[in-house]
C-alpha cells in the first residue's frame, strides 16, 4: 500500500477519467477492449512515475506540510532508493507496454508528459513561479493526446480542444486547493497563487479560468461533432462550476473568514466527470438510428 500511495492513486483516478472518453470519441465507438485496457494500463504506469518522482523530489517539503506529513517517504516507510527506482521502473514500463501494444506516438506523449512534470512542473516552476500551475498543468492534460493518438495513430484537432480545456480547468481547479492549504505552502515557501496574492485576485483568476473553461468546451461541438447529451453537460455543468466560483469570489470580496474554497475544487472535479463522461457516451448515442438530435 505504501507504494501505491507513492503514485498519488485519486490524481491518476482523475488522469483516466479524461483517457477512456477521448478513446470512444476518436473511434466513434467502443474501441477494441485490449487497446482500451493497455492504453489504460499504460497512462496509469506514467502518471505513477511522474507522480512517485515528485514524492521524491519534494520530500523535503513534505515533511513540514500537514497535508503531505503522512506520505511513505516522510514515514520511512519507503527509502528515498526505494522510490526513486520504483518510479523508473513505471516509467520505463510505461513507455514500454504503450510502444508494443498502441503505437510509438502514444509512447512519446507518455515520456513527454513524465518529463514534463518532474523537470518543467517540480523541479523548475514550483518552488519558483505563481504560475506553476498554470504551465505545470500541462503534464496533467497528455492523457487526452495518448487516449487519441492510441486509437487514430495522430492528433486531430477534436484532441487539441480537449487538451486545452483540461489546461484551462486545471488552474480552476487547483487554485482553491491552495487557498485552503495556504499556510502549508506558506510555510515551505512554494510561490502558490493563493500564498502571493489575496483571495479576491485569486478568486478572480478561478472565475476567468472557469469561464474560459467552458468556452473551450462548447467550441467541440460544432468540431466533432457533438450531439445533445454533450452540450447539456458542458452547459448544465458548466453552469455549476461557474456559480461556485462566482460564490468564492463574493464570499471573498465580502471578507468572510471561511471562503470555503473546496466547494469549487469539489465542483471542479464533477464538472470534469460529468464533461468527459458525456465525450464518452455522445458518440455511442449517434450511433442508435432516429435517435431525436442524432
Amino acid at each position: 500500500m505504501a507504494y501505491l500511495a507513492l503514485t498519488k492513486p485519486r490524481v491518476i483516478e482523475l488522469l483516466l477519467v479524461t483517457t477512456a472518453p477521448v478513446m470512444v470519441l476518436a473511434e466513434r465507438g467502443i474501441p477494441s477492449l485490449w487497446l482500451l485496457a493497455f492504453t489504460l494500463i499504460g497512462g496509469a504506469l506514467s502518471a505513477g512515475s511522474a507522480n512517485t518522482f515528485n514524492s521524491y523530489i519534494d520530500r523535503d517539503i513534505d515533511k513540514d506540510m500537514g497535508r503531505t506529513s503522512s506520505r511513505p517517504l516522510v514515514t520511512g516507510e519507503i527509502s528515498s532508493r526505494q522510490a526513486l527506482v520504483f518510479a523508473w521502473s513505471l516509467g520505463i514500463a510505461s513507455v514500454a507496454l504503450l510502444w508494443v501494444t498502441t503505437n510509438a506516438l502514444a509512447a512519446l506523449l507518455s515520456l513527454a508528459a513524465i518529463l514534463f512534470y518532474v523537470f518543467v512542473y517540480t523541479l523548475w516552476l514550483k518552488r519558483r513561479s505563481e504560475q506553476n500551475i498554470i504551465w505545470g498543468g500541462i503534464a496533467g492534460c497528455f492523457p487526452v493526446l495518448i487516449g487519441w493518438a492510441a486509437v487514430t495513430g495522430d492528433l486531430s484537432l477534436e484532441a487539441w480542444i480537449l487538451f486545452i480545456v483540461v489546461f484551462l480547468w486545471t488552474p480552476a481547479h487547483y487554485w482553491p486547493l491552495s487557498m485552503r492549504y495556504r499556510e502549508d505552502y506558506s510555510s515551505v515557501g512554494v510561490p502558490m497563487l493563493a500564498v502571493v496574492r489575496g483571495p479576491r485576485e485569486v478568486s478572480v483568476q478561478v472565475i476567468l479560468y472557469a469561464w474560459a473553461t467552458i468556452v473551450m468546451s462548447l467550441l467541440l461541438i460544432p468540431i466533432a461533432p457533438m450531439g445533445p447529451l454533450y452540450w447539456l453537460a458542458a452547459v448544465g455543468g458548466g453552469a455549476w462550476f461557474i456559480i461556485e466560483s462566482h460564490r468564492l469570489y463574493a464570499r471573498a470580496i465580502r471578507g468572510e473568514s471561511d471562503l470555503q474554497p473546496m466547494k469549487v475544487f469539489h465542483s471542479s472535479i464533477s464538472y470534469l466527470t460529468l464533461l468527459f463522461l458525456a465525450v464518452g457516451v455522445d458518440p455511442l448515442l449517434a450511433l442508435i438510428p432516429g435517435l431525436p438530435g442524432y
